[in-house]
C-alpha cells in the first residue's frame, strides 16, 4: 500500500487547507495536499492528492473518508496508480491530396 491517495469528486470550493483538515481528523498525518487545477483557467478540476505520513494513516483514511461529504460533495479516496505512459502526440490529419 502506497501512502499517495487519489481524491476524486471535490467540490470546485475545497481548498488545500479544507482537505488537509479533513484528512488529518482522528490523528492522522498528512505530509502534503495538491488539488489539480486547469491549465488555461487555473479553476480546480475536481480532483487531487494527498501524501500521508505512514501506510497506516493511508489506509485510515480511505476507509474514513472514501464515500464521505467533504464541502458538499461525496468525495472519492482510493490508492493513487502510478500514472501510465500515454501514447505519442495525435496525427494531423490528411490533407486529401489537393494541390
Amino acid at each position: 500500500m502506497g501512502k499517495r491517495l487519489y481524491v476524486g469528486n471535490l467540490s470546485y470550493d475545497s481548498t488545500e487547507d479544507s482537505v488537509r483538515q479533513a484528512f488529518s481528523e482522528d490523528g492522522r498525518s498528512v505530509q502534503d495536499v495538491h488539488i489539480m487545477t486547469d491549465r488555461e483557467t487555473g479553476r480546480p478540476r475536481g480532483f487531487g492528492f494527498v501524501e500521508m505520513a505512514t501506510d497506516g494513516d493511508a489506509q485510515a483514511a480511505i476507509q474514513a473518508l472514501d464515500g464521505q461529504a467533504l464541502d458538499g460533495r461525496n468525495i472519492t479516496v482510493n490508492e493513487a496508480r502510478e500514472r501510465t505512459a500515454r501514447g505519442g502526440g495525435g496525427g494531423g490529419g490528411g490533407g486529401g491530396g489537393r494541390w
